[in-house]
């Protein structure tokens, strides 16, 4: 991988860092489905320039259901019932782990001695962070973050049955799916579901953070990133997302003075270290060295 595609891998994840912090943020001005609603509706806006991906609309709907109407509407009520941004940044790295062990239960990919030693690790510190349920951190909030990790799995495991989809094609027509649930779910629970009074009634950086979401952290971050799995093999892009939960982290604390209790930093430390087991090829580096 040259020097510049490993600076936009890098620039990409923390894109996706920050994407917590700026969800939190738009969040004091929108509800939960509102922000959804909005996110893809500016997601959805290349379709009008992109081809559709060549794969049926059921898949396409159930796709757009988990990987982003599932997701993140269950993230961002996580958000409003009070997980904190730096918190959900790993949390979310747990879909990693639920989509290695529903690919070995559905689709007969049995994980490997490495993934399940990262699993283990990983499950320990999710064990750590419950451990930590009160205060800044209810049942519910964990709960609804984890919910949301799943169904980002699920979906990744639909996309795992059809290898070779073009990613762009494949995230932008996906952004079709969220805006009706969001809409229909804001008509039911939101107090006043008017989208047009939140947008007229929201400030300037709640405005930025709605729009980085849908422009930059879902479009741009998306494009870059297929076009980077598209170039080079999935073992060397993989581990730059590691810095994804490290860029929201360190984001949470300069912005919210977000503060970790060592038990729960510990067990933010095993599920990184877990997945940093599984994604990262140690193996093949341990070859390199041994053939020198």
């Amino acid at each position: 991988m040259s020097f510049r595609d490993m600076l936009l891998a890098a620039m990409v994840s923390v894109i996706w860092g920050l994407s917590f912090v700026a969800s939190r943020i738009a969040l004091d001005d929108f509800s939960p489905a509102q922000l959804t609603l909005i996110r893809f509706v500016i997601a959805c806006l290349p379709t009008l320039l992109v081809p559709r991906p060549p794969l049926p609309w059921r898949t396409l709907l159930l796709t757009g259901s988990t990987i982003f109407a599932g997701q993140f509407l269950l993230l961002f009520f996580a958000f409003a019932a009070g997980m904190p941004p730096g918190l959900a940044s790993v949390t979310q790295q747990m879909q990693a782990f639920f989509t290695v062990l529903l690919a070995a239960v559905f689709l007969d990919d049995i994980p490997t001695r490495k993934q399940c030693f990262g699993m283990a690790i990983a499950f320990a510190g999710l064990v750590f962070i419950a451990a930590t349920i009160g205060g800044s951190l209810p049942p519910l909030a964990l709960g609804l973050a984890l919910g949301a990790a799943m169904s980002w799995a699920i979906g990744n495991a639909i996309v795992k049955r059809h290898p070779g989809v073009p990613v762009l094609s494949l995230v932008v027509w996906c952004s079709l799916v969220p805006p009706l649930p969001a809409l229909a779910l804001s008509m039911l629970v939101d107090r006043d579901p008017s989208l047009l009074r939140a947008v007229a009634h929201a400030s300037a950086l709640g405005l930025a953070a709605a729009v980085y979401l849908g422009a930059v952290a879902t479009i741009v971050a998306y494009a870059i990133w297929g076009r980077l799995l598209q170039r080079h093999s999935t073992a060397v892009v993989a581990p730059f997302a590691l810095i994804a939960p490290c860029a929201g982290i360190v984001a949470s604390k300069l912005v919210f003075g977000e503060m970790f209790t060592p038990l729960r930093l510990c067990g933010m430390a095993l599920i990184l270290a877990g997945l940093a087991v599984t994604a990262l090829p140690f193996g093949r580096a341990r070859r390199y060295v041994l053939s020198r």
